[in-house]
């Protein structure tokens, strides 16, 4: 089986050689081809040719377009910093004008980075199509409206006036749906939703103001006819039964998250993918005992798994190590 066969069947509920291995690398990726963040977040010809030789030298099932939070934000008048060895920064457009007017209005096929984010794409697509899957990316309702205003601001936002917050959140849906679509028609099969500030707040926020925005956002992209995957960094299990709700074809769980408790609440239908922790178990461990980990925990969730670590692989890790997390494990009868 190729990588794309690999990983549709698993989502399909069908027999596979072995658990798809879908690695999230960023930095990683970038200086394992002899370049740097700044130039993969920001030019999409560096971004696929790193990919690509890390899919091949490791064995990875899926080609992604993540670099950072930020796509979506320069689209909306951010004014973004490169650095060689961390993630781009950004200005926030909201931060000290709460003005949702003045935003400007993304386009993905003529906004910088989302563009760009769309020329990795269709270059992935053309070069690997039907060989690999095509994971999209685009930032969830939480996350883009935090980038706009600012985490602290919108941290008060939720407290002092929900409307507010609740209109930016619509906002940043309404062009996460139009880049998600956008990213469908280039070649896409997956979309990934990041909402790591979600993570932050208790269980009646995110039931009332944010897991029915990401619920949308989910429709939108299974109504597309691309599968739909959600990565919330940091603890969610307070989060758990409205993340079930959102019904999500994929769930990355971090390393904090106890993956058993996630199966027992989320069921046998949502795709899992994770859990070591990236920095103690994947690069500061060891290649067997990272193949024994892994081979552990898919043993006390089950089908259907996909192998990735918590969140993104460290700079810095061994070339051993990743090639570990990538070894094959043989698939469990479902």
């Amino acid at each position: 089986m190729n990588g794309y066969e690999r990983y549709h069947a698993m989502l399909q509920g069908e027999a596979v050689d072995y658990l798809p291995r879908i690695p999230i690398l960023m930095q990683y990726a970038a200086e394992y081809i002899g370049s740097d963040y700044a130039a993969f977040a920001s030019d999409y010809r560096v971004m696929v040719q790193a990919n690509l030789k890390c899919a091949q030298d490791f064995g990875i099932d899926l080609l992604s377009v993540m670099s950072d939070p930020y796509c979506e934000t320069q689209g909306f008048g951010a004014q973004m910093t490169y650095q060689k060895n961390a993630p781009p920064r950004s200005t926030h457009p909201l931060e000290d004008d709460p003005d949702i007017s003045k935003l400007l209005t993304p386009d993905p096929y003529q906004s910088t980075r989302m563009r760009n984010r769309l020329e990795a794409i269709k270059q992935y697509h053309a070069i690997q199509g039907k060989v690999l899957p095509i994971l999209g990316w685009v930032e969830g309702p939480a996350a883009e409206a935090a980038d706009l205003r600012d985490v602290s601001n919108f941290m008060m936002d939720l407290l002092d006036d929900e409307g507010y917050v609740c209109a930016v959140m619509d906002r940043c849906v309404e062009v996460a749906i139009a880049f998600a679509q956008a990213q469908v028609e280039c070649g896409a099969d997956t979309i990934g939703i990041g909402d790591a500030v979600a993570s932050q707040v208790s269980p009646d926020i995110y039931h009332r103001l944010i897991q029915p925005r990401e619920k949308q956002l989910v429709e939108a992209i299974q109504n597309m006819g691309a599968i739909a995957r959600l990565h919330i960094c940091g603890n969610i299990t307070h989060l758990l039964p409205g993340i079930a709700d959102l019904h999500v074809d994929i769930l990355d769980v971090d390393h904090m998250v106890d993956i058993v408790a996630v199966r027992q609440v989320v069921g046998n239908h949502v795709c899992l993918a994770g859990n070591l922790n990236p920095v103690n178990a994947v690069m500061r461990s060891n290649p067997e005992q990272i193949h024994q980990q892994f081979t552990e925990v898919y043993k006390q969730v089950g089908n259907p798994f996909m192998v990735n670590a918590g969140c993104e692989i460290p700079s810095g890790t061994p070339v051993e190590n990743l090639k570990a997390v990538c070894k094959p494990i043989a698939c469990l009868p479902s």
